[in-house]
């Protein structure tokens, strides 16, 4: 008999050791009316439980490289409820239902909205990484 047929409710299992990746899409905001929506990467390492990560794509990148940007998780989920950072990486809510990440870089300053909704799943997902 298998697996699933003698536990047909079996799910994954959550550890605390997974790590945590989510791709969504993204929007770059800029002078422009048009905004580019843009495919980011969300990641969690557990070994860095105070840490998130966001990546953009190698073809946003003069050097053709992914570009990682590195902070607080806390940052992140304070964010999510008011504006907050004063470094290299701002984030506050624009509405109800969208944020904005701020990067500043000594090339410029990169501004990127993001659903709200995606940025909550991906937090709750770092408190309980799955494994697949």
């Amino acid at each position: 008999m298998s697996a699933t047929a003698e536990n047909p409710r079996a799910t994954a299992v959550a550890t605390p050791d997974a790590p945590v990746e989510v791709r969504v899409t993204a929007r770059v905001i800029t002078d422009d009316p048009l905004y580019r929506k843009i495919p980011v990467s969300l990641r969690f390492a557990p070994d860095e439980p105070l840490a998130v990560r966001i990546v953009f794509p190698a073809d946003l990148s003069p050097e053709g490289t992914d570009n990682e940007w590195v902070f607080p998780r806390a940052l992140l989920e304070a964010g999510l409820q008011a504006p907050t950072g004063s470094g290299d990486v701002r984030v506050w809510p624009c509405g109800r239902v969208q944020a904005v990440v701020e990067f500043h870089s000594p090339e410029g300053v990169a501004v990127v909205q993001f659903d709200i909704a995606a940025l909550r799943r991906f937090l709750r997902r770092t408190y309980a990484p799955l494994t697949r």
